[in-house]
């Protein structure tokens, strides 16, 4: 990796956050397989650092929070014996914490959907937030949020869960990968403080589902680039947040004709990076 340029870094950076797989990175770049697998590594590694200490004391007010599926080394149901009940063998679940004003996103989390990692995901949400900020905190239904939030935060919060109703597909539909449909009920439940009512949603961390989908091969579904490591699935879920968050433009955060990027909305950046720049973290 030390003999590529950052130029050339920057590059295959590039090809690694717009949902390019490590083999498609090789055919456009040229660069080793393995070069690249470590290049991953090491600027995820990179990436986690500085965002660690570049999202603090942040001033978000509206927060959606949301996980997404994916799988490691097979699919649960193929998971051998020997592996059964081990982290990073089958189902990852990440859990992400959007900011619906900024789009931001503070936190995430590559683990597994129990209590103790929605403590631990909620627990480095809240440390990032200025001392004793008060937000307004909207999730899905999952049961196992409310005793977490309210062991986090007690009343210091303005917390609900939004739970989705979609029409049962059809018989045809049932025989097709499709998207649901139809959305018929939307139960809203406020569990502590006064949230405000226009802003509970989840929809925007529902859409950064999508873009994660298509901006990491690895979120990309029914196809052969799921990660074999959930290491290497936790480093590219750092480095598509540098790019989401610093680099990434988001016409919706124009600002008296400038475009800005989350974390220029945010105030901890002042100009969008480039993928060279996010490279350079290296150096």
């Amino acid at each position: 990796m030390n003999r590529l340029s950052t130029e050339r870094r920057g590059q295959i950076v590039g090809c690694l956050v717009e949902g390019m797989s490590i083999r498609a990175t090789v055919r456009v770049t040229g660069a080793a397989k393995n070069t690249i697998s470590s290049l991953l590594v090491d600027l995820g590694q990179a990436c986690t650092e500085y965002q660690d200490g570049a999202l603090s004391n942040l001033d978000l007010r509206t927060i959606e929070a949301d996980e997404i599926w994916a799988f490691c080394y097979s699919k649960q149901k193929n998971v051998p014996d020997e592996f059964q009940g081990t982290f990073g063998y089958g189902d990852v679940w990440t859990w992400t914490a959007l900011d619906a004003d900024t789009k931001l996103v503070p936190s995430w989390l590559v683990g597994e959907r129990t209590v103790e990692d929605c403590y631990t995901f909620l627990r480095d949400l809240r440390s990032r937030l200025l001392p004793g900020q008060r937000i307004q905190l909207t999730t899905d239904g999952l049961g196992i949020y409310r005793p977490v939030v309210d062991a986090l935060w007690g009343s210091a919060i303005d917390f609900a869960q939004i739970v989705k109703e979609y029409d049962s597909p059809t018989e045809a539909e049932q025989r097709k990968y499709s998207p649901a449909k139809n959305c018929r009920i939307v139960d809203v439940t406020v569990h502590s403080g006064n949230p405000n009512g226009d802003k509970i949603s989840t929809s925007y961390v529902e859409r950064q589902n999508l873009t994660m989908r298509m901006g990491m091969r690895r979120f990309t579904r029914l196809t052969n680039g799921f990660s074999k490591k959930v290491e290497n699935l936790a480093h590219a879920v750092s480095l598509h947040y540098m790019n989401y968050n610093f680099a990434r433009i988001h016409q919706s955060l124009t600002l008296d004709g400038r475009k800005r990027t989350p974390a220029m909305a945010a105030g901890v950046a002042e100009y969008p990076w480039s993928t060279t720049q996010i490279a350079a973290l290296l150096d």
